[in-house]
């Protein structure tokens, strides 16, 4: 927090350091001076590394929610987060066993038709040829034996009987192989049904979630930006949990995009969790978005995101865990001695950078190199000597306004008096 107070002092003592400038123009002395560089930023505590856990169960198959194990418990490997009913799969499970039966019954009829089927045919194939092999007989008899009609008759049935015999013979390989496609179709049919019944059995085998391995039990919020609740209709296979590696923790930063301009990979970062001070620990920035986005419709200004590492050994000691807000400061620049000037004094951007710097009464512009740049104070690694005297704000005379950089910081409330 800013203390008022010490503000007002560091400016006493900055408006007391030099005398006014020609013209009465707003100047400050170059000087080196020790120099800290920092911004604060708030953000929340995750994990690098985090194992999903799904909604049990295959082919999106739809679940209830009946039990789940509170948000940010901690868990061992194998112990149950959450329970599920599946009565959707069970109908259908039921059903499945239900048409296995009719499959079943349809394949016996089949089998008691073609068995009846093939029994008729085969009769009248007995009796057709015990009756060809009669007329052969007395096809072939001696016309003084027999009377001529009878052996004309004769005659005639045994081309009759061969004809009506090769037609029974026909009709029993075609129920023969009829009935096999026909039996060939109902196994399939079966096959395909007990696949059926098996998914469902193990879906509703799949009804409790477990941990795969130690951690922190951290719910995912859905597209409503709420967490499962019990109750709820779920899909199987949906995301519902994570668990987070706690030994890859980081915090994810959000600056203004002002106060992010000097911002850097590997920078120092102090932090701690919302209130809770005493509880600090040293990272480092290990990400920086590429470009600043507003956080949402409802409010246009722009921020940038960062991650700071966390030390294992402090997440550990302090028991945090993700989801935890924290505070952060964030060290832009740290010199012992180093030359800075108000952003106000400054032109151009990047390579183009330059001052005003007053020379004989006038200013005259002069380019510089620019390092670290922070919220209120930009480092200057060339271009400027102690002593020089740099126009703060254009040309507006501004009695009494010179200053000396003798305290260089971007928070003076935050140097001891």
């Amino acid at each position: 927090m800013k203390r008022p107070g010490l503000i007002l002092l560091a400016a006493l003592a900055l408006a007391g350091c030099g005398d006014t400038g020609p013209g009465g123009r707003a100047t400050e002395v170059v000087a080196e001076a020790p120099v800290e560089f920092w911004v604060r930023a708030e953000g929340e505590l995750k994990a690098a590394k985090a194992t999903p856990l799904r909604v049990p169960g295959t082919n999106w198959a739809r679940r209830q929610l009946v039990w789940v194990l509170p948000d940010g418990s901690p868990v061992k490997a194998g112990d149950v987060v959450a329970r599920f009913e599946a009565p959707q799969s069970k109908l259908q499970l039921d059903k499945a066993l239900i048409d296995l039966q009719r499959n079943a019954l349809a394949r016996a009829g089949k089998e008691t038709e073609l068995d009846v089927g093939l029994g008729r045919v085969d009769v009248e194939l007995a009796q057709a040829e015990s009756a060809l092999t009669i007329a052969r007989r007395y096809a072939r008899a001696d016309f003084e034996a027999i009377a001529r009609n009878t052996i004309l008759d004769a005659v005639q049935d045994e081309k009759f009987l061969s004809e009506k015999t090769g037609v029974l013979r026909w009709r029993q390989d075609q129920s023969s192989q009829r009935g096999a496609a026909e039996l060939n179709v109902l196994g399939v049919q079966r096959g395909s049904l007990e696949a059926d019944a098996a998914t469902k059995r193990e879906d509703l085998s799949a009804l409790e979630l477990r941990a795969a391995h130690d951690g922190i039990f951290m719910l995912v919020q859905g597209w409503s930006g709420e967490p499962p609740r019990v109750g709820e209709q779920l899909w199987a296979s949906g995301e519902f949990a994570t668990l987070p590696d706690v030994e890859t923790l980081e915090v994810e930063l959000r600056l203004p995009q002002q106060e992010a301009q000097g911002l850097a990979i590997g920078q120092k970062v102090e932090l701690a969790p919302l209130g809770h001070p005493g509880q600090q620990a040293h990272g480092e920035i290990t990400w920086i978005a590429s470009a600043p986005r507003a956080v949402s419709r409802q409010n246009p200004a722009k921020f940038v995101s960062a991650k700071a590492s966390v030390p294992a050994e402090a997440a550990r000691g302090y028991a945090w865990v993700p989801g935890q807000a924290f505070s952060a400061r964030i060290l832009l620049l740290v010199a012992d001695q180093a030359i800075t000037v108000p952003n106000v004094a400054l032109s151009g951007n990047g390579e183009q950078a330059e001052v005003n710097v007053l020379e004989d009464g006038e200013p005259v512009a002069r380019p510089v190199v620019v390092g670290v740049r922070g919220p209120s104070r930009t480092q200057v690694l060339e271009g400027l000597v102690p002593g020089d005297r740099v126009l703060l704000a254009g040309d507006d005379p501004v009695a009494g306004d010179e200053t000396d950089a003798g305290v260089a910081t971007d928070h003076p409330a935050e140097v001891a008096p």
